[in-house]
């Protein structure tokens, strides 16, 4: 399957270098290695999840105390994905990849996995983010439409009426389906474009999905005597914190009615140069505190990881000061909101699409 090919444009080209360098010069003037805070992380954000589960267990005679540890969980979840998962995936934890490696793995533990991730986040999202067809987070469920000039169909019609009830299902579908459909399913983008999955990863990770349920349900049941529907019911107000968590962070960065969903031509090319399709596609958001830095893994600076992954977000204050005045200077896209806008806009995008407005007015 032929790539997409970013229009060429020396202009950019010379543009993205002058701010790399501007990049690089401030990075390389920070004298402390912030990424030990990292590092300090990938122990102990692990140890708070595992901490948490054993706690249950040893207060499963307490139906309230034990489902507040699943859920808390849940929220543990989360921030190992924004300040490790995602990191490990772009090496940017450790020096050795290996190490990185190990820390990735920690996604096969829960739930995920760490193969199938990674393919979907380098080599689709980060590689053509917002371009139907080849970024995996917005290919089509069936249920909701995410992309503005696809013209909406059945329940899509409807969608800005009972996504809030879609939504709290996203790592179940992730779990149960997506992994899978990614697996197997040969008209999935995964399979297209990056060939075929060894077998030793599909054992691997159907293996890694019954210990995880194992261990969430299974020994609570077994060994710790928690009922059926304790154990059910914890495990399922987990995913439901997390999935609600994940998304009011992960929402707000691609898909708003705000930036482009670039059409590809008959030719396959792409209507912008690299550089500018990140502009276009990708916002921040305004809110920069301790909470969002520390522990959300300053995602709140996307559009600095689109142009620079290799640098961890622990760099992205000051790399998103260089981007924005850039940006200022040379006319390019960037876009900041506040994250309940950012979050109203999400909801505005999904009312346009049921409603087929830019469908419209396309044709």
């Amino acid at each position: 399957m032929e790539k997409p090919i970013y229009l060429k444009n020396p202009d950019d080209a010379k543009l993205f270098n002058e701010l790399r360098k501007k990049v690089n010069q401030r990075v390389e003037n920070i004298q402390e290695n912030r990424d030990i805070y990292i590092q300090l992380k990938a122990v102990v954000l692990p140890l708070i999840y595992i901490g948490l589960y054993v706690f249950a267990l040893f207060n499963a005679e307490r139906s309230g105390i034990y489902v507040m540890s699943f859920v808390l969980m849940g929220i543990a979840l989360v921030l190992i994905y924004l300040n490790l998962i995602h990191e490990a995936a772009h090496n940017n934890i450790f020096k050795s990849k290996r190490l990185n490696g190990l820390v990735l793995k920690i996604f096969d533990f829960v739930g995920a996995n760490s193969y199938i991730w990674k393919k979907r986040h380098i080599a689709s999202h980060h590689a053509y983010p917002n371009v139907d067809g080849w970024d995996t987070d917005i290919e089509q469920s069936g249920l909701l439409l995410i992309i503005p000039w696809i013209k909406a169909k059945g329940i899509q019609k409807y969608q800005h009426l009972f996504f809030f009830l879609v939504y709290p299902l996203y790592l179940f579908n992730w779990m149960f389906i997506r992994d899978f459909r990614d697996f197997f399913d040969k008209e999935r983008v995964i399979l297209k474009t990056q060939g075929a999955i060894p077998a030793i990863e599909k054992v691997k990770m159907i293996a890694f999905k019954l210990f995880y349920f194992f261990y969430q349900i299974i020994i609570p049941i077994v060994f710790f005597k928690v009922s059926v529907g304790l154990a059910l019911g914890a495990w399922f107000l987990q995913v439901i914190t997390a999935s609600i968590f994940a998304l009011f962070v992960l929402l707000p960065l691609h898909p708003l009615p705000d930036n482009a969903f670039p059409k590809l031509n008959e030719k396959n090319d792409l209507p912008f140069s690299w550089l500018n399709h990140q502009f276009e596609v990708t916002n921040d958001l305004k809110e920069n505190n301790w909470f969002v830095r520390n522990l959300l893994g300053n995602f709140n600076f996307h559009v600095a990881h689109h142009l620079f992954p290799n640098y961890s977000y622990l760099y992205y204050n000051e790399i998103t000061d260089e981007i924005e005045k850039f940006a200022q200077e040379h006319n390019l896209s960037y876009k900041r909101f506040p994250i309940f806008t950012a979050l109203g806009k999400h909801v505005d995008l999904l009312r346009q699409n049921a409603n087929n407005a830019y469908y419209i007015l396309e044709e």
